[in-house]
């Protein structure tokens, strides 16, 4: 997924969620793009749990009071910062991350090494 573009930053809600369809190991996936302040964070939408998306409805997810993501399925929350899983049915597990940047107020999918480049 090296370049490829994700979407908009300005698409992304402040400290919501968007889903975007984009192609990930040759396969159409749904992503989760989330961003706290000026980061941005993009994880395979399923759950670890039970390999459900974790939005209860197109570009529809919940949120803890605490902004933790919740699994519209099962109640699992995760951590938007590292995809964590910190309560229920898969505790400990993680989201699959998607390594993104930010340039000129797009966000791309990334090589992982590239991250610090």
């Amino acid at each position: 997924m090296s370049g490829d573009r994700i979407c908009a930053l300005e698409e992304i809600p402040g400290e919501g969620a968007k889903e975007v369809f984009a192609e990930v190991n040759g396969t159409r996936q749904s992503l989760i793009v989330m961003r706290r302040e000026r980061t941005v964070f993009v994880y395979l939408n399923v759950c670890p749990h039970a390999g459900r998306p974790l939005n209860w409805a197109p570009d529809q997810f919940l949120f803890t009071p605490q902004g933790r993501l919740v699994c519209a399925a099962h109640g699992a929350t995760f951590i938007v910062e590292t995809g964590e899983a910190v309560g229920g049915p898969c505790l400990g597990s993680r989201l699959i991350d998607i390594p993104v940047a930010v340039r000129d107020g797009v966000v791309y999918a990334i090589e992982p090494d590239a991250r610090d480049a």
